[in-house]
């Protein structure tokens, strides 16, 4: 058996298009969408995460302002921009890039972002809604990952799915994804015994550890689905995931490769979530693209 790839720039294109029509439906009403992202330091990935976040604004026709700040401001000054953003009209979503440095507290940072502009779906008031079932934001990375697994027509339902890794931003919002799709979810972590006998019991194994290679071919259910979240790099500099590729593409029925996997997705529903901040704000154009 070799795995089918499930292609996250192609699928990112197809969204990225209808992204574009409730962009200009929304801009001719006079409510373009606006993202706003501070940046604060020069570490050399957040950079590169910032601008391609940039450019993909642009392409859908989502304004886009960037504030790029030494790592020397303070955490004091960073609230104050915050909330200057969040009293912005033209404003729909806030995404200060992590990690920040050392002396200012993250949390309390995504705390101050307006929850009606937590387009990275961090804030508390996200993570309570999507615990419920609530409306709300979906942090983009596990959002994508729902939507590959929409793009294959793969049902959830009754499926045993296993989840490595915890963290607030990928793992346990994953978990809580795959519940509401009713699921049978196994979230493992660092301290989890015999992981291998867990994913060999998976239907559906999405790897998020940062771990080169902690899911190998002889861990996997013939037939399985694997979403590779990790972005490593291996001894030669070439980036790679979590999951050994090439060994686990030979028993899985689909895998997603990196790059060009999760990646594009995860940019792709934080526009989602900015146009959709949008329509919060504007409900009769949402109606109006509803009905066409």
């Amino acid at each position: 058996m070799t795995s089918q790839l499930i292609n996250g720039v192609e699928l990112s294109n197809q969204l990225r298009q209808d992204l574009q029509t409730r962009v200009k439906a929304l801009t001719a009403a006079g409510h373009t969408p606006g993202l706003a992202v501070i940046l604060v330091g020069e570490n050399p990935a957040s950079q590169v995460y910032v601008r391609n976040k940039v450019k993909a604004c642009e392409q859908v026709g989502i304004h886009s302002v960037l504030e790029k700040t030494p790592d020397t401001l303070t955490e004091k000054d960073l609230l104050v921009k915050i909330d200057a953003l969040n009293q912005d009209p033209s404003i729909h979503g806030i995404l200060v890039q992590l990690p920040l440095p050392a002396h200012i507290d993250a949390q309390r940072v995504i705390e101050a972002i307006s929850p009606e502009k937590d387009v990275d779906g961090f804030h508390i008031s996200s993570a309570g809604a999507l615990m419920t079932g609530a409306k709300g934001f979906w942090p983009c990375t596990p959002f994508g990952c729902m939507k590959m697994l929409e793009s294959i027509h793969y049902d959830l339902k009754g499926k045993h799915a296993v989840v490595i890794g915890r963290s607030n931003i990928v793992g346990k919002p994953m978990a809580m994804m795959l519940l509401q799709k009713n699921a049978t979810v196994t979230l493992c972590h660092s301290h989890t015994k015999n992981l291998a006998e867990l994913t060999r019991q998976a239907d559906l194994i999405v790897a998020a550890v940062g771990v080169r290679n902690v899911l190998t071919k002889d861990m996997v259910k013939p037939g399985a689905v694997v979403l590779d979240v990790g972005m490593n790099r291996d001894e030669d500099g070439k980036l790679c995931g979590d999951v050994d590729f090439d060994g686990v593409r030979q028993v899985a029925a689909f895998i997603t490769p990196v790059p060009g996997g999760v990646g594009p997705m995860t940019i792709t529903m934080l526009l989602h979530n900015t146009v959709w901040a949008a329509e919060q704000l504007n409900p009769t154009v949402e109606r109006a693209l509803q009905s066409t």
